[in-house]
């Protein structure tokens, strides 16, 4: 199969799945109207969803790297769409907060080996990993779309429709797999990729991950009210703002791969983060209408090194690549995500403006950690051999993990070592 074609399947079925992350958040306003539900319960319902999914994530991550599961693609996306289309059919509070957590894990499960398979998929083209992250990007996104427009005509009792784009994504994995198989040869003689994983990169990366989180998940949570506060603001204006961060960060994810095939990684995230931090300034105390400038710099400078973060960490963790996936799309997101409590208490006890100030720290973090982070370098590939399998083993004596081909330097065969165990 095509690697366009190929990255296009996998990023709508990737838009399928991460449309359930954005219909929790969705549906609250449905759970208050029809059940009373009070904002503490439907906190609990969203932090259900997203801590468990996140936190999950990893644990899956270690699991595929010890037996490859691409099966985890199209049953985590049935699953994370069963959840949350059973979600609106029972009263029970305990019920839906079940159906949610099980949504949760569901999408967990999708999206280390997803990021797996991507990468074999690309074949190394940071582009093609771009426009896979952003069809995360765009399923987030049109998820109060979706939901409005079947749940608001008729009610919870219509949640079971949400299940739709779960059957459309599972099925869209299934040729990209079939045609992954087929690429290996069998029988023949495998090289061997010898890596070392850089631990310590690692942490720090995953620390750039977190600052950049907590400053997107904080604007996400309250750009929306904080737009309508300021002198002239409406709540059409606070939508347009929201929607020019999202849209923003879809543009960010495609320009990211694009840039990152001209220079290195860590080049290219470093300098966005820079950008980022006058950027996130400027939504801060810029008044008028030029905050939807510095929302849309803010938005993309965020999201250009999202996807080039997630191959970072595989590739300094070449012998545990379902863990960094894990971790990078999952554990640090989560964190993120719990900031944003602590920015509305200080904006209960203070100002909104205020609370949203220390977030411009977030960035110049992130880029000051990305400062002490290598480009990694390539793997080298020792002599062919070959197991009675016909697959060859790992140094560490796990599953193969090959780099994928179009990597400078990388033998090609790494790759069907790892499109072995799909």
């Amino acid at each position: 199969m095509p690697r366009n074609r190929s990255i296009t399947l996998l990023a709508v079925g990737h838009a399928c799945v991460d449309v359930y992350q954005g219909a929790v958040a969705s549906l609250v306003p449905f759970f208050v109207a029809e059940r009373a539900y009070s904002y503490a319960a439907v906190s609990g319902i969203v932090l259900a969803a997203s801590v468990l999914s996140s936190v999950v994530q990893p644990v899956f991550g270690v699991l595929t790297d010890r037996w490859p599961m691409p099966w985890l693609m199209p049953a985590g996306t049935i699953v994370g769409g069963v959840g949350i289309a059973l979600s609106g059919l029972s009263g029970s509070y305990a019920l839906t907060l079940a159906f949610v957590a099980v949504s949760g894990i569901g999408v967990a499960a999708y999206h280390p080996e997803s990021a797996r398979v991507a990468r074999i998929a690309s074949e190394g083209s940071h582009s093609a990993m771009g426009w896979f992250s952003l069809g995360g990007t765009l399923g987030f996104a049109t998820a109060p779309l979706l939901v409005t427009a079947v749940v608001a005509t008729g009610g919870l009792r219509l949640s079971p429709l949400l299940v739709v784009p779960a059957l459309a994504g599972s099925v869209l994995c299934l040729p990209v797999l079939r045609a992954l198989r087929k690429t290996v040869g069998a029988g023949s003689g495998k090289a061997v990729a010898t890596a070392t994983d850089d631990k310590a990169a690692f942490v720090r990366l995953s620390l750039a991950v977190i600052c950049r989180s907590i400053v997107f998940v904080g604007l996400s949570t309250f750009i929306a009210l904080y737009v309508q506060q300021r002198p002239g603001g409406s709540e059409a204006a606070g939508t347009a703002a929201l929607f020019v961060l999202y849209i923003g960060g879809a543009v960010g994810s495609v320009v990211g791969g694009a840039l990152a095939d001209r220079w290195d990684r860590v080049t290219v995230a470093r300098w966005s983060y820079l950008v980022s931090v006058p950027a996130v300034a400027g939504i801060v105390f810029v008044p008028g209408p030029a905050i939807f400038v510095c929302l849309a710099l803010t938005s993309a400078g965020l999201y250009i090194p999202f996807s080039l973060q997630v191959t970072l960490g595989q590739d300094y963790l070449p012998t545990r690549v379902g863990t960094a996936g894990g971790i990078t799309l999952g554990l640090t997101v989560s964190i993120g995500g719990l900031a944003s409590p602590v920015v509305g208490a200080v904006a209960d006890a203070t100002s909104l403006r205020t609370a949203l100030a220390p977030l411009i720290l977030m960035p110049l973090l992130s880029w000051l950690l990305f400062r002490t982070l290598p480009e990694p370098g390539t793997p080298k590939a020792a002599r062919p051999t070959a197991t009675a399998t016909g697959k060859a083993g790992s140094e560490t004596g796990g599953a193969p993990y090959g780099e994928p081909a179009g990597e400078v330097g990388l033998d090609p065969q790494v790759v069907a070592d790892d499109r072995s165990d799909l």
